[in-house]
């Protein structure tokens, strides 16, 4: 009897995935057939501390419900420990054919008072977790000519926000390195491809309130939950998606596709520029074309539907 789940007979390694929309990835993979390794180190939003009992309790949730779920309780920062995750994907799921990329934490702190171990940490986890968890992972997807990436980005880095240039260089930089992954392994079947989700969850609920205006968007935020993501990732890495290189952002029951750098306006002059031409005629001409300082707040400004 062949079965009918999107997933059946895949193996997928999530990062993250004891709590918040890491968890909901790993119930939804497995509910659509997938066995899971649950990857979660078990820190706080902030990276402290390792509590085991969050990934220990998806695991046992996905075996509860008749699926197969083993743990995994170490760091993405650590290049070798992610090829620990790979290999024991390989030695006690029997493969591997999806990364999920949702390690995460937060420093949020305004520029001109962040610290070197604010940007550190951050960047560590994100950007150099995901580079880690899918380099170990390709050289697997490589030999076997198939494979699917999914990476969280957010618009705090595709648009703005304020307090987390940290957070918001690492995952304009996950968006970059999602598609070269997805340039650079197109001729192995590789697919790569990013989320931007909206969702309450325990790391957005560290956003400080400052005024009236922020608690009206938390109070959305709290309208949007964490399992309405996790369908957009089944899909894509189903083997009915052909779907690399591109950037989805996911809000409660709206899909979009995010947009990519691309020029918007030019000018040219043939006898070539001086700073004062630059100033009285460049600058001028592309002006109604420059982009504002906008937060993901005023871009996304109607309500969620």
């Amino acid at each position: 009897m062949t079965s009918d789940k999107l997933l059946d007979g895949k193996v997928a390694l999530i990062t993250g995935a004891g709590r918040g929309i890491g968890r909901d990835y790993a119930l939804a993979f497995a509910n659509a057939g997938a066995k899971v390794l649950v990857n979660d180190l078990g820190g706080t939003t902030g990276g402290e501390g390792a509590d085991r009992v969050p990934a220990m309790e998806v695991a046992k949730e996905i075996e509860d419900g008749g699926g197969k779920a083993v743990v995994n309780f170490d760091s993405v920062v650590d290049f070798s420990a992610a090829q620990g995750m790979v290999d024991q994907c390989k030695e006690e799921l029997g493969g591997l054919d999806v990364v999920v990329n949702n390690a995460g934490i937060l420093r949020d702190v305004i520029f001109h008072k962040m610290t070197e171990e604010d940007w550190d940490s951050v960047i560590a986890v994100h950007l150099k977790g995901s580079f880690n968890v899918s380099r170990a992972a390709a050289t697997v997807f490589r030999e076997q000519q198939s494979g699917a990436f999914i990476h969280m980005t957010s618009t705090s880095g595709l648009i703005g926000n304020f307090g987390q240039a940290n957070y918001a260089a690492a995952k304009l930089g996950i968006a970059g390195l999602s598609k070269s992954i997805a340039l650079d392994m197109s001729r192995f079947n590789v697919r790569s491809n990013c989320i931007s989700p909206f969702a309450w969850s325990r790391m957005i609920g560290t956003i400080p309130i400052g005024d009236e205006a922020e608690r009206e968007r938390v109070e959305k935020l709290k309208t949007m939950t964490t399992a309405k993501i996790a369908p957009v990732a089944v899909a894509l890495c189903s083997d009915r998606s052909k779907v690399t290189g591109q950037i989805f952002g996911v809000r409660n029951n709206e899909i979009f596709l995010m947009g990519q750098s691309r020029p918007v306006r030019s000018v040219h002059r043939g006898e070539g520029w001086t700073p004062e031409m630059v100033l009285e005629h460049a600058i001028p001409a592309m002006e109604a074309n420059f982009f504002q300082l906008d937060r993901s707040a005023d871009v996304f400004s109607w309500d969620p539907i």
